[in-house]
């Protein structure tokens, strides 16, 4: 299997985020927890905590994003 685009997790203090998701991409997000945990060799975290990290990367990896955060002196 080719490596998920998400690596290990930080443990970081969280910030309450509430929100509904459609159940389809809850079963999404608990198979790739399954599929994480496995690559990993630890155990399957709780779908929310996936989120985050998701969210994330998607961001880094946005390059009209990124271009438009360091055209505004962000990191």
């Amino acid at each position: 299997m080719s490596k998920l685009k998400l690596g290990p997790l930080e443990d970081e203090t969280p910030v309450k985020l509430s929100l509904d998701l459609p159940a389809a991409i809850h079963r999404d997000l608990l198979a790739y927890a399954q599929a994480h945990a496995a690559q990993n060799g630890s155990k399957a975290v709780e779908p929310a905590r996936l989120i985050g990290p998701m969210l994330a990367r998607f961001m880094a990896t946005d390059r009209v994003f990124v271009r438009g955060r360091r055209g505004r002196g962000e990191k």
